[in-house]
């Protein structure tokens, strides 16, 4: 599906770049994209051997992939350098483990700051480049009954790098169609009655299509 998504999206933003015939200039862009959202779901090993036990066979955790809104601010340092923050609501992630189903819930909120290099002297695109940093706040944890007697938790706070590439095009009046790509770190330590037994890594693959406006 994502990749169909980002080629669909591609294709119709060459076929709107000869519609600008020069690039908008402003110090900000806002834009609004929707972003398909494509967990790692990565389980330490510790973490898959407990679930092991636990289950009976080989089993792992995972969250539901979904698509998600994004509210992204960019400022330009110089013609080249800008920093973006990355926005959207808490989301909604369901957790489920194999041979077992749905297991639980929480939100995460994971705002992201990434400085970007822009290139210019393109005629009708603007590819960029970024990296950055990403910070996930883990919140309304919520259980299942059947796994009450585990005391399950979920650490609150993840810190990790963040990648990014994507591409503007102007189609005129200081309006932009987005295509952006971006690998985010977002993990958790996970733990039952108090004792870390293993770390879940989302770490997801963000596509994004959007629309902006440079003011």
């Amino acid at each position: 599906m994502n990749k169909t998504y980002a080629f669909a999206a591609l294709t119709a933003l060459t076929l709107a770049a000869p519609l600008a015939q020069a690039q908008d200039t402003g110090s900000w862009i806002v834009r609004g994209r929707a972003v398909s959202l494509d967990s790692a779901n990565t389980n330490s090993a510790d973490l898959k051997a407990t679930l092991t036990t636990v289950v009976g066979s080989p089993a792992e955790a995972s969250i539901n992939n979904k698509t998600i809104p994004e509210v992204d601010i960019t400022y330009f340092l110089s013609p080249n350098l800008a920093a973006e923050l990355i926005l959207t609501v808490p989301q909604k992630q369901k957790l489920s483990v194999t041979g077992v189903g749905e297991i639980g819930t929480f939100k995460h909120l994971p705002p992201t700051l990434t400085l970007q290099y822009h290139f210019t002297g393109l005629t009708g695109f603007r590819p960029y480049v970024g990296a950055g940093l990403n910070y996930t706040n883990i919140s309304s944890v919520k259980w299942a009954a059947a796994v009450s007697a585990l005391n399950l938790n979920l650490k609150r706070n993840s810190y990790g790098l963040a990648l990014q590439a994507g591409v503007d095009v102007p189609v005129g009046g200081g309006w932009l169609l987005n295509l952006d790509i971006k690998k985010v770190q977002i993990k958790t330590d996970v733990t039952s009655a108090g004792t870390k037994i293993g770390t879940f890594k989302v770490d997801p693959t963000l596509i994004g299509v959007g629309l902006g406006k440079r003011f």
